[in-house]
């Protein structure tokens, strides 16, 4: 068997996420396992993803693994794949790695970006991939208040995920606030994050935006861990997988 890596871009709007569902085909994994099986003359091909994006979340640089027994090159994969795939999901690019190699388990961290449009003026061409604020933004008090979740931290307070076993510490490298006119743009970089946790995040930083939130209200949330202290969870819209390191 060989081991395929590929890196995918979609625009998650009209999909229920990339994870494959029962009650849906209108996945992202589940319509590339049903390509892939029908490829290979198979029921379906399993795909790993480095991550579940929820549903309407975008990719710019999802990664992705699946192993086929199969003497097509890997640019004869990447060009059947991208011929029957919907316009709005598209592979850049597929290498042959190594059999050990997988998406998930190997990823060592992620890039997000979050899009605000702060206006009243709508975005009309961008309004799928941006969440719009029409209330003045400001960006010092969110840049500050940023800083405090950056480094090794309990992420309880900042995630939908209701009981797990698994461990909600996380480590955040750098958080990144820029304004372009009338778009703020939020860089989160770290190892991993939680279910939903970069959408409360922002949810919590807009609060300290618009002035309803003290920065260092922060360090309370991570220390407390209670997720109705946290913000809002932003619409999914405003989100994008950038990168996954290895």
């Amino acid at each position: 068997m060989r081991n395929f890596k590929i890196i995918l871009q979609y625009e998650g709007t009209r999909y229920q996420g990339w994870q494959r569902q029962d009650s849906t085909e209108n996945t992202i994994q589940g319509k590339l396992e049903r390509l892939l099986g029908k490829m290979t003359g198979k029921d379906y091909v399993q795909v790993d993803g480095s991550g579940r994006t929820d549903a309407g979340v975008h990719a710019r640089g999802q990664v992705a693994n699946f192993k086929l027994d199969t003497d097509m090159s890997a640019e004869e994969i990447m060009n059947y794949i991208n011929q029957y795939l919907p316009e709005d999901i598209g592979v850049i690019s597929i290498e042959e790695v190594c059999e050990r190699f997988h998406s998930r388990l190997n990823a060592k961290g992620k890039t997000y970006v979050y899009r605000i449009w702060n206006s009243s003026i709508p975005c009309v061409f961008e309004r799928r991939y941006v969440y719009e604020i029409v209330l003045p933004l400001d960006v010092e008090r969110m840049r500050t208040a940023a800083q405090y979740f950056v480094g090794k931290h309990d992420f309880k307070a900042f995630t939908s995920m209701k009981k797990s076993k698994k461990s909600t510490f996380r480590t955040i490298d750098a958080i990144d606030i820029e304004r372009s006119g009338q778009e703020v743009v939020i860089t989160y970089s770290g190892d991993g994050f939680l279910y939903h946790m970069v959408r409360i995040m922002t949810g919590t930083l807009i609060e300290v935006g618009l002035g309803e939130r003290e920065a260092e209200n922060i360090v309370k949330l991570l220390e407390n861990g209670v997720r109705e202290d946290a913000g809002t969870l932003v619409p999914a819209k405003g989100l994008c997988l950038m990168e996954v390191r290895y």
